[in-house]
Parts: C-alpha cells; sequence; structure tokens
C-alpha cells in the first residue's frame, strides 16, 4: 500500500500534503509532529519539506 500511494504523492510533501497524508489537521501537524527534533526533513530554502517514508518512521518510532 505504501508503494501506491508514493506514487500518488510528490516525492516531497509540503506541510499540507504531509498532513493530509496522515490524516491530521495542518494545526496538529505543527503541534504535534513537525517541531519535533527527530523529524527528518529537506529544506528549500527556508520552507521544509518531508518524504512519505520519514513520515512513516516518525510515526511508527514514536507510537505508543
Amino acid at each position: 500500500m505504501t508503494q501506491q500511494v508514493e506514487k500518488q504523492l510528490p516525492y516531497l510533501l509540503t506541510r499540507e500534503q504531509a498532513s493530509k497524508f496522515l490524516g491530521i489537521d495542518p494545526k496538529s501537524f505543527d503541534k504535534y509532529i513537525r517541531y519535533h527534533d527527530q523529524l527528518e526533513r529537506f529544506m528549500i530554502g527556508r520552507h521544509e519539506r518531508y518524504t512519505v517514508a520519514s513520515l512513516i518512521k516518525f510515526i511508527e518510532e514514536h507510537s505508543i
């Protein structure tokens, strides 16, 4: 399933795309995930981008 999702999305996701992929509101993404030091991100100038793989890795590592 992950490969199908990855084919439908660009490789680098914006904040909005990342929150939509995770199924959460962008404000919740900012509050609980985006500013966490362990979330891998790619910077384009001052804009953060995320990969599906980095989002999945973060969620799996921080699941209770």
